[in-house]
């Protein structure tokens, strides 16, 4: 019973906390004079503050969460705060409940596949929602909840470790979670302002900044970038790329620890691949345009946009052929640093499975009693350390590909799709991303839509998390 108090109870807090930010949302409708639209905002924050205030009584206990409680406590969050976030999409705009429940789940994962068709369409206050919990899912929402309660000790580290979180800034969690967000704050102000500059207008700056940064990828135009300029689609790769490395490296960099924020491995990986993978695509892609420089301008763009899990897009990649999709696809699989608000299997671990791969053929060449140095960016790493931290990236990897594998299965099954489009819808999915080849869509069959919600919603926790609650239930709620 203990077990399920302390579950309860730091879940009720994260209800509270997202349902005190849900307030700040009604300046829009007040700003754009959509007064109707109040009303919704307003009745959607007070169910948050309904279920969490109940959960609160019935989870009132001083015991601090072990980790498998916090998973619990996030993969439930997750789920919860998805459902009561689709009523403004539900009652605003007259979506049915899965694709309203889609279009939240979307937004709060930052992955970016939409029910909508032509956002440009939309309420502000809709708009702005959709933005919104792109911008805060991006962060995390227990890392949200952490910054309003404040509540030190070693129970909030353990939370923020559930939401796939593991760098430390400061000592005290509570100085770290504060920090990220001051970082992702000053980088959101600074994004406006850079696509505000290079002509875009106020209101889009605003919502494409929080959705660039946060790598989420709604767009409030129905062909997302692809009708500003090539200055304003070049200004957004920067900003992709701050969403993509890791909240620690940032504070790295406006320390004025430049080398350091370079030294990075991850950071140094994100770059290289960028690179390299924005070459290899537009030489794939070369036929299909009019000239190299547009096939690099657009390849490139698109190539950024999956590594880095945010789904921006400036072309139909429909259009595309299947070895340009599958090459995507792998990049959304990758993803971007751990401890960013990209998704993805994450760079970390794939570098860490790169490595093992290459310490294991070592291995081979050297005399019965032979070490050598396990070195991870620039880390000296004990043998059984190395080992710990392979395992661990193999098992997430491992259980990742699972599911990606179930997905596409469904997918083409109920939507009668071509391969590689069934694949890169799925990993669009389950990386966090949002690019799509077409196949989400509002009349998309429900077996689908279901299929891609689980592959956004594991795809955010990475699995183990959402695991740990099934078993739970399936244990009639008991934990351990």
């Amino acid at each position: 019973m203990k077990d399920l108090k302390i579950v309860l109870r730091d879940t009720g807090a994260v209800l509270i906390a997202v349902g005190v930010i849900t307030l700040f949302v009604n300046f829009i409708p007040l700003i754009f004079h959509e007064y109707e639209n109040i009303k919704w905002i307003f009745i959607t924050s007070l169910i948050f503050f309904f279920f969490g205030s109940v959960f609160l009584t019935l989870g009132r206990t001083p015991g601090e969460p072990k980790i498998r409680h916090a998973m619990i406590t996030a993969a439930l969050s997750w789920l919860m705060i998805s459902l009561i976030s689709s009523i403004p999409f539900y009652y605003i705009e007259g979506m049915d409940f899965l694709s309203s429940f889609f279009e939240s789940v979307a937004g709060w994962t930052g992955t970016g596949l939409t029910m909508i068709s032509h956002p440009e369409a939309l309420t502000a206050t809709i708009q702005f929602w959709r933005s919104f919990i792109q911008w805060i899912g991006g962060v995390g929402v227990i890392v949200l909840t952490l910054v309003v309660l404040a509540r030190p000790g070693t129970g909030s580290f353990t939370l923020y470790r559930s939401e796939a979180r593991e760098e430390k800034i400061h000592p005290s969690i509570i100085s770290t979670v504060k920090t990220i967000w001051w970082i992702f704050l000053l980088y959101t102000f600074i994004a406006i302002a850079v696509l505000f500059l290079a002509g875009m207008p106020l209101w889009e700056a605003i919502n494409h900044a929080m959705t660039g940064l946060a790598t989420g990828g709604f767009s409030v135009n129905s062909n997302s970038m692809a009708s500003y300029s090539t200055l304003i689609q070049f200004m957004l790769v920067p900003i992709m790329m701050a969403g993509a490395i890791a909240f620690a490296t940032h504070y790295e960099f406006l320390r004025g620890r430049i080398k350091n924020f370079f030294k990075d491995v991850q950071t140094q990986v994100l770059i290289f691949l960028i690179l390299v993978g924005a070459v290899i695509l537009t030489y794939i892609n070369h036929d299909i345009y009019s000239s190299w420089g547009t096939a690099f301008r657009i390849s490139a763009f698109q190539y950024a946009s999956a590594l880095t899990c945010t789904g921006f897009s400036t072309t139909n990649l429909s259009l595309w052929s299947g070895e340009a999709k599958l090459f995507l696809s792998l990049a959304m699989i990758v993803g971007g640093a751990a401890g960013s608000t990209a998704g993805g299997i994450k760079l970390f671990r794939v570098i860490l499975l790169t490595k093992g791969v290459g310490w294991k053929i070592r291995k081979i060449f050297l005399p019965p009693k032979g070490t050598f140095p396990h070195k991870l960016g620039g880390k000296l790493l004990r043998r059984e350390e190395a080992i710990e931290e392979i395992s661990e990236a193999a098992i997430v990897s491992f259980l990742w590909l699972i599911l990606l594998a179930i997905g596409v299965f469904v997918v083409l099954h109920v939507t009668h799709a071509s391969v590689e489009n069934a694949i890169f819808e799925v990993c669009s999915a389950q990386g966090n991303v949002g690019l799509s080849v077409g196949i989400t869509a509002m009349n998309m069959n429900p077996v689908a839509k279901f299929m891609l919600i689980l592959n956004m919603w594991v795809g955010r926790l990475e699995i183990i998390p959402i695991l740990v609650l099934i078993r739970a239930f399936l244990r009639g709620g008991k934990i351990f």
